[in-house]
């Protein structure tokens, strides 16, 4: 007989109960007694909450996406909406992406919800992300749940949890709703629906959308430059296929190629080997199709459509890759130069970004005179910036992982607004007989250059979390005194919130939420940061490094990669 952890048994008994689908109750039988690395990974821990919700490998147990461990969660929200709204009729917005059983577990969501006496707005199909925050404010939700897993591959999917401000939960309200899902079992999920509180959405809020998305995303564009811009759009199996090519032609893009084989949705993204724009590889076919139609840039957005990799023709008219700092770049610099000309930059404007992003953000934020903020990474951060400085504009922000955010009536990244804003940057650089990369070059000649590398260690299961745990502690207990050969002048500890000053000894706090990042500045002006991800199993390297000329960067990042055994 197969031994089980007497912990993890402990926690399978509960799912033999009669309260479990007989399918559930068979297939942890069949695990038992022929897989038990897979049962020890599904039983050994709750799926946790990170920094986008929560997100996991689909199937039983404990640590796996499924109805039970979904519903919990709806439960314990449920809950904890009746307690925060007491006189309240409370209502949830809710969306799906491509992925398989998307739909299904929407509905299951939808079903609990409403057995709870909540109203639930359900999108009829799967809809964008940033829809998603859009439709809580526009319809006056008191939540908001979508179900996605991003980018990450075909047998993962997630529950992602937004807040009537639209965007999703920060502290107090994260730590809080994790207790009162804590504080649950099983049994208490309520999956009897009420039907006649479950109201199906989908033109009214798509129209809206469109339009906001349009005002915000536009800028003085004339027909003659939107029609001569030629443009090549992926939707990468995922849902941008119902919104970005609509919001295009809107705006007056009608020179669009689509990629038509990956036009379809399909959780099993057949024609890639991951459906995330930051890979390149992601982008092959429409990179080819570039080719055929002699475009000017190319789009592709990952299944949610939260994040977009652009590609556009460098000096040599080649197709190249904007990384996700790049493009934030790009786009930040664009918006400020747009609210100077029409006289908007009152001092009162702030753009945003992340500790493991470009330092050249802050430059542009200096350069335009107008305040620059920095939060931990993922877009919710971001979000609060806007609902904490109501007295302040805000006019975009960005991270490196490929998302922005334009003004603040999308709460989250919004690959949908992102990618009509990049089409207006390209039209009109264009139609000035330059181009978004010459743009660029433009850019650093008044910021520096900066370059900026990641690498991403994949670490799966119980095994690879303990890894990634002995990694960071290493870091943290022996800590580098040089890189590279430049010496280490700055090590910032987030999950400690203190900052050491390494030349004179001291240490300072840093007034920002804890978080397991461990940041180190050296003299050179290099920054490392190293970041466990909070939904993937991958710790991430984030190199950044700048100078006063483009050619040596490629080497100073090369011998920080040798340094740190990274290679």
């Amino acid at each position: 007989m197969i031994h089980v952890d007497p912990k993890i048994l402990e926690r399978l008994n509960k799912w033999l109960t009669p309260f479990f689908d007989e399918q559930t109750q068979h297939t942890i039988k069949e695990m038992i007694a022929h897989d038990p690395e897979g049962l020890e990974d599904s039983f050994y821990k709750n799926l946790a909450f990170g920094t986008g919700g929560m997100r996991g490998v689909m199937g039983v147990g404990d640590n796996r996406i499924n109805k039970y461990t979904l519903g919990k969660n709806t439960q314990g929200i449920s809950n904890y909406l009746k307690k925060q709204f007491p006189n309240t009729t409370c209502k949830v917005a809710i969306a799906y992406d491509c992925r398989h059983n998307s739909k299904e577990l929407a509905k299951l969501v939808a079903d609990v919800f409403s057995a709870n006496g909540i109203e639930v707005f359900l999108f009829s199909e799967l809809r964008p992300t940033p829809e998603l925050s859009f439709a809580v404010k526009h319809l006056g939700c008191q939540c908001g749940i979508v179900l996605t897993a991003s980018h990450n591959p075909p047998e993962y999917n997630g529950y992602k949890v937004y807040w009537e401000d639209g965007g999703q939960l920060v502290p107090p309200q994260d730590a809080e709703i994790i207790a009162e899902i804590n504080a649950l079992e099983y049994t208490d999920i309520k999956f009897e629906a009420n039907e006649a509180l479950i109201q199906l959405i989908d033109t009214e809020v798509d129209n809206a959308f469109a339009e906001a998305s349009i005002k915000n995303g536009s800028f003085n564009t004339s027909q003659e430059a939107k029609d001569n811009l030629k443009i090549v759009f992926t939707s990468l199996h995922g849902t941008s296929i119902t919104m970005v090519p609509k919001v295009l032609e809107q705006a007056g893009y009608k020179n669009v190629s689509l990629v038509a084989d990956q036009a379809i949705p399909d959780g099993d993204f057949p024609t890639v080997a991951s459906p995330n724009p930051e890979e390149p590889a992601a982008l092959k076919m429409a990179l080819e199709l570039a080719e055929e139609t002699n475009a000017d840039i190319v789009i592709g957005t990952d299944p949610d459509c939260d994040r977009l990799g652009i590609a556009v023709r460098d000096a040599e008219g080649k197709m190249v890759l904007l990384n996700g700092n790049q493009a934030m770049a790009v786009k930040t610099y664009f918006l400020l130069q747009q609210y100077k000309k029409q006289h908007k930059l009152t001092g009162n404007q702030f753009i945003a970004s992340t500790i493991v992003s470009t330092p050249m953000i802050e430059k542009i934020a200096t350069q335009f005179g107008v305040i620059y903020k920095e939060g931990l990474t993922g877009f919710k951060w971001i979000a609060k910036m806007v609902k904490d400085f109501p007295e302040l504009e805000f006019v975009g922000g960005g991270e490196e992982s490929f998302g922005y955010m334009v003004g603040g009536f999308v709460r989250d990244k919004d690959a949908v607004t992102a990618t009509l804003l990049a089409c207006e940057i390209a039209a009109q650089q264009k139609e000035a007989d330059s181009s978004i990369y010459e743009y660029l070059q433009e850019i650093y000649a008044q910021t520096g250059f900066y370059k900026e590398h990641l690498i991403s260690l994949v670490k799966k299961g119980k095994k690879g979390a303990e890894e990634i745990s002995e990694i960071m502690k290493n870091l943290r207990e022996n800590p580098y005194t040089e890189i590279a050969g430049s010496p280490v002048i700055r090590i910032e500890d987030y999950d400690a919130n203190t900052a050491i000053n390494v030349l004179k000894g001291v240490s300072e706090p840093l007034n920002i939420p804890k978080s397991n990042v461990l940041i180190y500045y050296t003299e050179d002006g290099s920054k490392i940061a190293a970041r466990p991800s909070g939904t993937e199993p991958k710790i991430k390297f984030y190199i950044s490094v700048n100078g006063a000329e483009e050619a040596p960067l490629q080497k100073k990042i090369e011998n920080i990669i040798s340094h740190l055994n990274l290679g």
